[in-house]
Formats: structure tokens, sequence, C-alpha cells
């Protein structure tokens, strides 16, 4: 009678659930629309405002730089900006660490 026994409980082993079963899918599709409406689509926005506030600087906008610097704008070229941080004090900035326009007459002492 033993000699029964593991080919039985070799036949019931055999009975798994097919693989592919749509819970796998599911997930992946959920995990994809998360990753777009939490990282990708606020990344992107952001970096949309960033590239029209560039496009937008003009002669006399008054900016602060990413290290924290406020100066009025002087010269706008393609890549580059020239601020006036000073009294006749002008520092040469790339145009992409701009990070803000400050509203007019924020910097009176210039």
């Amino acid at each position: 009678m033993s000699f029964f026994i593991p080919a039985a409980m070799a036949q019931s082993a055999g009975g798994a659930a097919p693989a592919g079963t749509g819970f796998e899918w599911i997930f992946l599709i959920g995990f994809v629309v998360i990753f777009y409406l939490m990282i990708w689509r606020p990344q992107a926005k952001r970096a949309k405002e960033h590239k029209n506030l560039l496009a937008g600087l003009s002669t006399g906008d008054e900016v602060v730089t990413g290290g924290g610097i406020l100066g009025k704008v002087k010269k706008v070229t393609d890549e580059f900006v020239v601020l006036e941080v000073g009294e006749g004090q002008e520092l040469k900035f790339q145009k992409g660490s701009i990070v803000a326009v400050l509203p007019k007459g924020t910097l009176k002492a210039i």
C-alpha cells in the first residue's frame, strides 16, 4: 500500500494554478499609472513652467538665481544673463540658473 502513496502525492501537486491569471497585468498597469500621475506629469509641468520663465526674461526684470543671488537683468543672450547685483556690479550667469522672477520694485537698492 505504501507503494502507491508517492504516486498519489505527485499527482495532487500537479494541480497548481496556471501562470498569467491577469493579476500580474493589473498590478503592472497600476504601477505605470501611479508612476505617471505622481512622478512624470508633475515633473514635466515644472520643466515646462521653467522653460517659459526663461523664454520670457527681458531687460529690467528682477530675478533670483539658484544660489540665492538677487539682481536686475541687464543683458539677455541665448545662453547667458548679465545681472546687476549692486551699484555698478554685474555678474554673468547661465540662463538655467534663474529660478524665479520677482515682482517689480523688490530690489530698491539697485
